[in-house]
């Protein structure tokens, strides 16, 4: 079985999943964008069993690293662990990772070509406008030409390899989803916003500084770690480092549970509280299950 916990972020889909995934002898796959980075440890709410995971810990943080790249790794993964006969927990806030493996995008991007990203990036952006009005006018037309980042990225994306079919091995799948109340994540939010400082967030991100990263890595974009350099460099308060740190996340989670309602043959659960999660979870498994007649463990 190929399993997919789901939900907005300090929704205790992890706890759920680690849970789920002891009970049914499964994998755990990482699908969070930034719970892949190293050193990105007590920001990103990384797991403490970390070696139960897959896909934690496989990049450094000045890396680049996204959905085709992701994809790939994964689907190495659930290959493994399909002709071992082992059932896959995925879970992380990254919806799109999630929904591009369950429901087999048609292709996904080949790797990025790190030599004509430089060139992009060396070229006067103005000429690179023109290129693109030119030789793509139709792409052009839906390109907001005023941003020079994502003018790159449309004639990256035009020049780099093919894109790659993708095909999941034959599991069974399943997305199950958590949908706490929003004021009662809320509250999560900002309590573990404190807890991380507590934990020593900043003491991380200041190891991070140290060790010659740049605020404008790609990892560092992860929610609160740009808030945290500003307060280390004096720009602005701890206080206020905090606060934008809880606003923005409170988006984040607004913006997962949108994304979430929208999300296909998406399962809920019905729970208040951890033990109703994994008992709805387990529930929820075991009708499908017994729907496939396969309650013996067969079609594992």
């Amino acid at each position: 079985m190929l399993l997919a916990i789901m939900g907005p972020t300090a929704s205790g889909k992890t706890s759920l999943a680690e849970r789920v995934a002891e009970a049914i002898d499964a994998t755990l796959v990482n699908a969070d964008a930034f719970q892949i980075y190293r050193g990105l440890d007590i920001g990103t709410s990384k797991p403490t069993r970390r070696e139960r995971y897959e896909l934690l810990d496989i990049r450094e943080p000045d890396e680049s690293f996204g959905l085709g790249e992701w994809l790939r790794l994964a689907l190495d993964v659930l290959t493994e662990s399909f002709e071992g006969a082992r059932n896959v927990v995925v879970v992380g806030g990254t919806g799109l990772y999630v929904r591009a493996l369950f429901e087999e995008y048609a292709s996904i991007s080949g790797p990025p070509d790190p030599d004509l990203r430089r060139r992009l990036n060396e070229t006067p952006i103005e000429e690179l406008r023109q290129r693109l009005a030119d030789e793509h006018p139709e792409l052009a037309s839906t390109v907001e030409l005023s941003n020079p980042v994502r003018v790159r990225r449309a004639l990256e994306r035009m020049q780099s390899t093919p894109p790659e079919p993708i095909h999941v091995p034959g599991f069974l799948k399943l997305k199950l989803g958590l949908s706490p109340p929003p004021e009662g994540v809320s509250a999560r939010i900002e309590h573990r916003a404190a807890e991380m400082v507590q934990n020593g967030w900043v003491q991380e991100v200041m190891r991070l500084r140290e060790s010659n990263f740049r605020r404008e890595d790609p990892g560092l974009r992860a929610i609160g770690y740009r808030a945290l350099w500003d307060h280390i460099e004096r720009k602005i308060s701890l206080d206020e480092a905090l606060g934008r740190t809880v606003v923005e996340t409170r988006r984040y989670a607004k913006r997962q549970r949108t994304w979430l309602r929208s999300e296909p043959n998406l399962h809920e659960l019905s729970a208040t509280t951890e033990n109703e999660a994994f008992d709805s979870a387990m529930e929820r498994i075991g009708s499908v299950f017994d729907v496939r007649g396969i309650s013996d463990g067969q079609g594992d």
